[in-house]
């Protein structure tokens, strides 16, 4: 609960390999802080390992709730996709049997729909042959709607299966959604799925120096906000990234997410632990006043008009002609 009596719930991502994990929860003051905090835990679970199965009993006996965001391998794309709909699902039964065999409770499931890792990398070294592939992906939905709803299905397995299910998601996922388009879907190669709480990832040491009008546009969509990025991470050969964010950068987004959301994701459980994040978490001021992005923020919002406005036209292509007729025709007379 925050000091001006609005709740807030913390959650933060942690993506590290199983040794790695495990040497993380090693340090007993981490789970201290995070029962002071009453925070949640969503767990990268990059692998089946008996140390990632040690760490979430240890986080079920001290009553932390850990969700289960799912990844696939890299040569699999990693993320969820418009591409591994088929793998998501064999690895998700996978994940099933390992948890039961393990007897790992958890209090939900993540889905990260993400552009293929692959293609991430080929944007930095075979930028040709990416071309070619998001040429033939936005020649056609057949394989964004097949995909779509083999999600669609899969999510109903999960939530048949008793999970609240969240998924994290780009923002730009929700200007697509409210005017009916799919055009930036098929460019990334992302999938929508249909989910109990959307998380948009508004990470603002991508954007600088424009995050928070970035942050502050984003988050009054959503009830779930991702700040971040405090540091860690998968690393993509050729990829740089951003400078972390410090406390007062992070203290910042906090309080704008906090205007909009009661829920807020932090990237990343490892980065906080690195900067000696969570003794001042403890302490955290919620109620402390925050200065709005302007002029940015508004900026910001008459752009991701006119990209609405021209995703709808494109996805109405007999208006568009009809508008540019009339244009044509308001010319000529």
């Amino acid at each position: 609960m925050s000091a001006d009596g609005q709740s807030v719930t913390l959650t933060f991502f942690v993506e590290l390999e199983g040794t790695a994990l495990e040497q993380l929860f090693s340090d007993p003051s981490v789970a201290d802080h995070l029962l002071a905090l009453d925070a949640h835990i969503s767990l990268g679970v990059v692998d089946f390992s008996s140390e990632r199965a040690n760490v979430v009993r240890q986080l079920n006996q001290l009553g932390i709730p850990v969700v289960a965001w799912q990844l696939l391998s890299r040569e699999e794309g990693y993320w969820y996709n418009m591409c591994n709909a088929e793998q998501a699902a064999t690895r998700y039964r996978a994940f099933t049997e390992w948890s039961a065999s393990e007897n790992l409770q958890w209090s939900g499931i993540g889905i990260d729909i993400e552009p293929d890792i692959g293609e991430l990398q080929q944007m930095f070294t075979q930028k040709s042959q990416l071309l070619r592939t998001i040429f033939k992906r936005g020649c056609g939905k057949k394989q964004l709607h097949e995909s779509q709803e083999a999600y669609r299905l899969l999510v109903e397995q999960m939530r048949s299966d008793g999970y609240f299910v969240q998924s994290y998601e780009f923002p730009f996922m929700v200007d697509e959604q409210q005017v009916g388009s799919t055009l930036l879907h098929q460019f990334f190669g992302v999938a929508a799925a249909p989910s109990d709480q959307r998380v948009l990832m508004l990470y603002t040491s991508f954007f600088r120096p424009f995050g928070p009008a970035f942050l502050w546009s984003y988050a009054r969509d959503v009830d779930a906000a991702g700040v971040g990025i405090t540091g860690g991470g998968i690393e993509i050969e050729g990829v740089k990234h951003p400078i972390s964010l410090n406390w007062e950068e992070l203290s910042r987004d906090l309080r704008l997410a906090h205007r909009h959301c009661g829920n807020i994701h932090i990237f990343s459980l490892e980065g906080c632990i690195e900067q000696g994040f969570l003794p001042q978490l403890r302490e955290f001021d919620w109620a402390l006043p925050v200065r709005a992005p302007h002029p940015w923020s508004e900026i910001l919002y008459t752009l991701r008009t006119a990209l609405k406005a021209s995703l709808w036209l494109v996805s109405h292509p007999i208006v568009l002609v009809l508008a540019l007729v009339c244009i044509a025709g308001l010319l000529i007379y």
